[in-house]
């Protein structure tokens, strides 16, 4: 659902039609920030260039007000989006002022000044100069610089995150060093925004994956120096974090036989807790066959945890965890129901040996089980209506 929009208001201008460049700046909770981040973008900008200044807020302080009060002491058009639902944090803002954006370029910068303004005239011209679709602000580039990430702890998480995206999309993140970097710029023509499906802050990582090489067919980079806060404090959280490692897994599993692939390890993991909660029940004195019973549903949950955080999290919504649970449960226990008659018809009516015929007949309700999993559990109720009632 599109999440309800004040869009410019209270402001002085609306969107200009030969703006060259739309700076797009999500906020949250940045009042101290905004009025010396306006200073120094209007200070880095040529006289010539047109340009304007868009903030995409979420926030739950007075950042709406203070962007207000502070556009008319600024000779450029400033805009304000304010949603009250915060859909896709940081990346669905990103994309809804890509959506609104009224230039040719978008740079996109957080609020805080980590991300230097002084920079955003020489992203767009280094796109202009070299051709490129999407110019990177990195701080892996020769150049670049890392100094502003507070701690060893956020700097190890920057690095492992880097390494982590790099390795799952080695031809995608080709010739981007810093795709964790939120500080970038774009043709506007090169963004197919409805076809973005942000979660949390790692839009640019969004942005690569969907739209190259359809949209977007060549990456420049420009080295910066992460700068500190200028004021507030860090938005990044372990439960950030964990969107993060939702939204990768999300844009890994993409096709139907990536989310098989990862289907079935997911399942192999559910050994764990099973063989871990028959050793304890048969140790407590359970005899073993309602101990197997038992011990059977923890696997089930532990694999329905795992399917709900990394394949099914968007679409987990469209039915209560209690009915969700019931169906998976369902599904996993009469997998074996199946198995058996299978491999006896494979071995009694085919002649197959058992060891193929347990191989294949595991396949096959495997194959079964991902297909009945995702259109019983995961398809929105509203898509099965729909195609009933046409």
């Amino acid at each position: 659902m599109t999440s309800p929009l004040i869009r410019d208001a209270d402001l002085r201008v609306a969107a200009p039609a030969t703006a060259a460049v739309t700076v797009v700046v999500p906020t949250f909770n940045e009042a101290d920030n905004v009025r010396e981040l306006l200073g120094r973008i209007a200070g880095a900008f040529p006289g010539d260039v047109p340009f304007e200044v868009l903030f995409v807020d979420d926030s739950t302080d007075d950042t709406p007000d203070v962007v207000r009060a502070a556009a008319p002491a600024f000779p450029f058009p400033v805009r304000l989006i304010h949603r009250d639902e915060p859909a896709g944090g940081l990346g669905g803002a990103v994309v809804e002022g890509l959506r609104a954006a009224a230039a040719d370029w978008v740079v996109v910068m957080d609020g805080d000044l980590q991300h230097p303004p002084e920079l955003v005239p020489d992203l767009v011209a280094e796109g202009e100069r070299t051709g490129a679709d999407l110019v990177v602000a990195s701080r892996y580039a020769k150049g670049g610089s890392r100094a502003g990430l507070a701690g060893g702890y956020r700097l190890l998480v920057s690095g492992a995150s880097t390494l982590l995206s790099k390795a799952l999309f080695p031809r995608r993140l080709g010739g981007v060093s810093d795709p964790m970097s939120g500080f970038f710029a774009v043709r506007r023509k090169a963004v197919e925004a409805d076809g973005l499906q942000p979660l949390g802050y790692k839009i640019l990582l969004e942005l690569v994956v969907r739209c190259r090489p359809r949209t977007i067919t060549s990456v420049a980079e420009v080295p910066f120096a992460f700068q500190e806060r200028f004021a507030g404090t860090s938005k990044s959280t372990a439960r950030e974090g964990l969107r993060f490692l939702q939204h990768l897994a999300g844009l890994r599993t993409g096709t139907a036989l990536s989310r098989m692939v990862v289907f079935g390890l997911i399942g192999l993991t559910g050994f764990l807790p099973n063989l871990a909660a028959l050793y304890v029940l048969t140790g407590a004195g359970l005899h073993y066959l309602p101990a197997e019973v038992l011990a059977n549903q923890f696997g089930v949950t532990w694999n329905l945890l795992l399917t709900e955080l990394l394949l099914f999290h968007r679409e987990r919504a469209h039915r209560h965890w209690a009915d969700r649970w019931a169906r998976f449960a369902l599904l996993a226990n009469a997998d074996l129901l199946l198995r058996i008659p299978l491999i006896a018809l494979l071995v009694a009516g085919a002649g197959m040996a058992v060891l193929p015929a347990t191989a294949l007949a595991l396949v096959a309700t495997f194959v079964l089980r991902f297909a009945a999993t995702q259109a019983l559990i995961y398809v929105p109720r509203t898509r099965r209506e729909g195609r009933d009632g046409s």
